[in-house]
């Protein structure tokens, strides 16, 4: 089985400040499965690194104010072409994530508070039948 992952939770260093959200358990799955690494943010034009992002209503705002949501929906759409490319039924998404964020997302007032939501690649994602979950439960993963 093919499972589409977020890059940086492989050890990629593409989060907004240069670093990676290494994740073992996520790693420990390249013995049984093949994953398939995206970077939504990158793949949407966005730098390495990047001023952080939150989603404020149905757009991606920097925290400087500029607003990236045209490059979050790109990006969201290349993930998109390639989970369909590998036949991804399901996809390990680092949680929190303006982009790749499942359930809980920052609420755009960079203050830390979460709310319930979805990233914009998670929402595209699903809205095409493909199971999400964060790194904390893999609970998914059969």
């Amino acid at each position: 089985m093919k499972i589409l992952v977020s890059a940086c939770l492989l050890g990629i260093d593409c989060k907004y400040n240069g670093k990676n959200n290494k994740n073992e358990k996520v790693l420990e799955l390249l013995k049984d499965y093949d994953l398939i690494p995206v970077c939504p943010e990158i793949m949407g034009g966005l730098p390495t690194p990047r001023i952080p992002s939150e989603i404020n209503g149905n757009e991606v705002i920097t925290r400087g104010g500029k607003n990236v949501t045209k490059q979050y929906q790109k990006g969201a759409e290349e993930a998109l072409k390639i989970a369909k490319l590998y036949n991804c039924q399901t996809a390990i998404l680092k949680e929190k994530s303006p982009s790749c964020g499942c359930g809980k997302i920052y609420d755009g007032t960079f203050t830390g508070t979460l709310i319930d939501g979805d990233g914009i690649t998670a929402r595209l994602l699903k809205e095409h039948g493909i199971k999400i979950t964060g790194e904390t439960s893999l609970d998914i993963i059969e």
